[in-house]
């Protein structure tokens, strides 16, 4: 169990869902009350203004995502309003958020109708998200506590994102970056949904088939976290492969794990590169 410092954006109105589905990623019209995916909000270039995950409730719409990222979208958001029935609430400040990791950690909630549980696939095994009024959230974490479900760190919470491959916008992932750059499509990304903002720049890339650089895992040897961001170089040439943009400890074994937004020509699973901060014989694998 993680208690979360997220943002949390609330869009109400009856043309919410067809508003936020002209500017998203992802199919937000076909979600079903209590179904949600991951999406990107994008600038009409196409590049990344925020990685968010949508949950869709019976009147509304909320989208969850990294802390002190709320004011920036509602202001992207609200430009494009015009005579749509749409309201933006930053909600931030009025909930609160668990993430529990496990397939049973969720058993252990006794009904409460003031928060909500909705499945994610952020991490390798079964998760959900937890959100609800502070009181509310307080009561689940004593009730996870006394069935003996496990309180996470931060440091915890960097090793399974990092290893699942789940970027933190404004660390592994900014507006310096296109949706495909994140590796995530099967996720975020609906090539059917038809035109929305950013779609043409994001439809070419697809269109010719491969990115310059994507987001990797990588295994990286020892026991020192590297200081991110640093340059992953290649051994031979000194060359700069990309960017390791987050590290932390293993959580399955002696090592650090790793993501990095890599050239192209570095991306195949199993290439060894150098982390400039690291001492040279320090290899960083890139993972499939």
């Amino acid at each position: 169990m993680f208690a979360l410092s997220r943002s949390h954006i609330e869009l109400t109105g009856r043309d919410r869902a067809s508003f936020l589905h002209n500017f998203c990623t992802n199919d937000i019209t076909s979600l079903k009350p209590g179904q949600g995916c991951e999406a990107f909000l994008c600038n009409v270039k196409g590049r990344v203004l925020g990685h968010v995950t949508v949950f869709a409730e019976p009147d509304s719409l909320w989208l969850e995502t990294v802390a002190g990222a709320a004011p920036a979208l509602i202001a992207h958001l609200d430009r494009y309003l015009i005579r749509e029935d749409v309201q933006l609430h930053d909600r931030t400040a009025d909930v609160a958020e668990l993430h529990v990791v496990g397939p049973q950690a969720v058993l252990a909630l006794a009904p409460d109708n003031r928060r909500r549980a909705h499945p994610v696939d952020w991490f390798r095994e079964p998760s959900w998200v937890v959100i609800g009024p502070r009181d509310a959230l307080e009561q689940c974490q004593r009730e996870m506590l006394a069935a003996n479900v496990v309180v996470g760190t931060d440091a915890d919470w960097q090793s399974l994102r990092i290893t699942a491959g789940f970027p933190e916008y404004g660390v592994d992932l900014t507006d310096d970056n296109l949706p495909q750059e994140a590796a995530r499509n099967a996720k975020c990304l609906s090539f059917t949904k038809g035109c929305y903002l950013g779609q043409e720049p994001i439809a070419r890339l697809d269109a010719m088939g491969h990115t310059n650089r994507e987001l990797r895992r990588l295994r990286i040897a020892g026991d020192d976290v590297p200081v991110t961001p640093v340059a992953l170089l290649d051994p031979a040439s000194g060359q700069e492969a990309g960017r390791l943009t987050s590290a932390a400890v293993a959580p399955d074994g002696p090592g650090i794990v790793g993501l990095g937004m890599i050239k192209t020509r570095w991306l195949a699973a199993g290439t060894e590169l150098r982390v400039a901060n690291l001492p040279a014989g320090v290899v960083a694998t890139v993972c499939e």
